[in-house]
């Protein structure tokens, strides 16, 4: 009020012919650009502030990091007054995209979602902290790491909802791709997903060729068997199908149809199909990875169908709210029979006419439960598939359940919720690859490495957590990275420069990336016959500049190679080298290790400088490659 005035003081000045002093003219701008007291004359030597110089100064952020807090209000829950779910993924959607475009700085789409599991439920006048940034950029297409809790105002407390992962590509002019620049992650967590995320994106290529792999070995008799049952329901009666009309609310700042909107109608139709086969509200706990085929746009009709493919029956942990996997099953207390379902869910587009055939815009997957009054899971009725496509679908439902115990318990838990030897097969190779290689790069992304001892060229380095002393020895070697990797990732030949193995034997070549040994190696001073270990090795080529040559070891079990009575079982948790090139002859290669119990002596008198040997073997190593280098390059010329 106090500018509108002025302005109007002013206006009738200048009517009047009344000259206007230059001080009130200059405090009359000012205050109609937001002043609202005259500018102060400064003292004599005082000196003028810098804008922001009373703000408090704060950590340096990550410049792709987005954070956005929403108040739960009643519009957006369901009948308990709980948020729904579908509006939860238009927020997480809403901040993943926004974090992609600061990095992109041009339109992003959403391309796809990865698995994501939901901890809790979130009530009406609680907040949702979400916080979303981009963890890796590659040609096209990047990845967005998204965490999401919820807060209680009353109490303070704050809870973990979910996490995820999603991969969004960025447009250009008519859709054009935008090749992307680089990101260098900061923090020791940055780097640790940085790295990571190749990995991810490894996994998501190869998930439909897992399935298909999976459904031919699995033997068609037993997963239908009990489809039959006296109290099953046919499938058919939980089938859903609904249309919608996109309109410009339901559409981006690009004009198409808004992911998070799309996710969010897909979840309606698959909560009301869950319910026909429960005759209840189901909680929804997980939606599988999925991926955005097409866009659609403004004007739109999309066709949303559902139908319940399968019902489980999972042995439930209380407190723990999903199912158990197979080997964690045998030391599991206090197990309840409970139930769970599998919603396939499909969304299709098409114009006015439907003179052609609509398009496949998105297709997921979504678990659900029934919770009773306790907030345990119910079971649920059995489902009877119809023949043909029914059939087909209640077989890929197991198939998919069993793909998601993997990924849950085998990629997303920590080292220490795993067991060492993890037993490998088809169904899991890949998970089990990415659970090697992925926890080799934590280890190396670790900030707090200590310099040990040095002796000559070698650097032995020790890392002091919790659980676990790990050791990092490295030196520059004269070798191209390449050659190094090549020699390295065969275990067959690791006799010939470390003294502790015996011998090492091909099991089963998995794929050009992943090899099983069987290695024997020397007594330990305090066992009277030598170790054996089945080990996994996984080699990964630098995904772009900068990133090392990896080569990662973890123990796994095989129905083949039982431990035998001459040999003592032993395992390891992780391990590996990792190779960066200096120049172009010239690379640092680096072991890693985590100790495990048994080995504990061993590296604490190597580290104290009570013994040579961890520091003798890797100058025998570099004796090695530099021995063998040449006659690499001879075999490969010949080639």
């Amino acid at each position: 009020r106090a500018t509108l005035l002025l302005s109007r003081c002013l206006l009738k000045m200048v009517k009047g012919n009344i000259i206007v002093p230059e001080e009130i003219l200059s405090f009359c701008c000012n205050g109609l650009q937001g002043s609202t007291s005259p500018p102060r004359a400064r003292e004599p030597g005082e000196r003028e502030e810098a804008p922001g110089a009373m703000a408090s100064p704060s950590p340096a952020r990550n410049p792709t990091e987005v954070q956005m807090s929403q108040l739960v209000l009643p519009c957006h829950t369901n009948h308990r007054d709980e948020l729904s779910t579908g509006q939860l993924l238009k927020w997480i959607d809403t901040a993943a995209c926004l974090s992609a475009e600061r990095h992109a700085g041009c339109p992003c789409v959403t391309a796809s979602m990865d698995d994501i599991y939901f901890e809790h439920t979130i009530s009406v006048g609680q907040v949702v902290n979400i916080k979303a940034k981009v963890n890796r950029a590659f040609n096209s297409s990047m990845e967005v790491g998204i965490q999401v809790s919820y807060e209680d105002l009353c109490s303070g407390k704050h809870c973990s909802i979910c996490k995820a992962y999603a991969t969004f590509v960025a447009q250009g002019p008519l859709g054009s791709k935008v090749r992307l620049k680089s990101l260098t992650p900061q923090t020791e967590e940055e780097k640790i997903e940085y790295s990571i995320a190749a990995e991810r994106r490894r996994m998501r290529l190869v998930h439909k060729d897992t399935l298909k792999d999976l459904l031919t070995r699995s033997p068609r008799e037993t997963e239908l068997e009990t489809r039959d049952g006296s109290g099953a329901v046919p499938a058919e009666k939980t089938r859903v199908e609904s249309v919608e009309l996109v309109l410009p609310p339901h559409a981006n700042h690009q004009g198409s149809t808004f992911g998070g909107q799309i996710m969010a109608w897909m979840e309606n139709v698959a909560t009301i199909a869950a319910s026909r086969l429960c005759h209840a509200h189901p909680t929804l706990r997980a939606i599988e990875m999925f991926h955005f085929r097409e866009p659609s746009q403004v004007g739109d009709r999309l066709v949303l169908k559902a139908i319940v493919n399968n019902a489980f029956k999972n042995r439930w942990v209380p407190g723990a709210g999903v199912p158990i996997p197979p080997f964690q099953r045998l030391c599991a207390p206090s197990r309840i029979l409970s139930g769970s379902m599998e919603v396939g869910v499909s969304a299709e587009a098409y114009g006015q006419e439907m003179s052609v055939s609509p398009r496949h815009i998105n297709s997921a997957f979504m678990t659900f439960e029934v919770l009773d009054q306790e907030g345990r899971p119910r079971t649920l009725p059995m489902v009877a598939p119809e023949p043909g496509d029914g059939e087909r679908r209640y077989r890929e439902a197991s198939a998919r359940k069993k793909i998601r115990l993997d990924r849950k318990y085998v990629v997303s838990c920590k080292q220490t919720e795993v067991p060492l030897s993890v037993p490998w097969d088809q169904s899991n190779k890949v998970y089990l690859s990415y659970n090697n290689v992925s926890a080799l790069k934590m280890l190396v992304a670790k900030a707090n490495w200590a310099l040990a001892r040095e002796k000559e060229k070698v650097r032995m380095y020790t890392l002091e957590e919790d659980k676990f002393l790990s050791f990092r020895i490295e030196m520059s070697v004269c070798i191209t990275a390449s050659r190094a990797f090549s020699l390295l990732s065969n275990l067959r030949r690791r006799h010939e420069w470390d003294s502790h193995y015996v011998s090492a034997e091909l099991v089963q070549k998995v794929d050009d990336d992943d090899m099983i040994y069987h290695v024997v190696s020397q007594k330990l001073r305090h066992e009277n016959k030598p170790q054996d270990f089945i080990i996994l090795a996984s080699q990964r080529k630098p995904c772009s500049k900068g990133d090392p040559y990896v080569v990662a070891f973890r123990s796994v079990t095989l129905p083949t190679h039982p431990a035998r009575a001459e040999f003592t079982r032993g395992e390891t948790l992780c391990s590996g080298f990792c190779i960066w090139p200096e120049s172009e002859e010239m690379s640092k290669v680096a072991y890693y290790n985590q100790a495990m119990p048994g080995y504990l002596n061993y590296v604490t008198t190597n580290v104290a400088g009570l013994s040579s040997d961890i520091c003798s073997t890797f100058e025998a190593c570099e004796k090695f490659l530099l021995k063998n280098k040449e006659d690499l390059i001879s075999r490969l010329q010949d080639f």
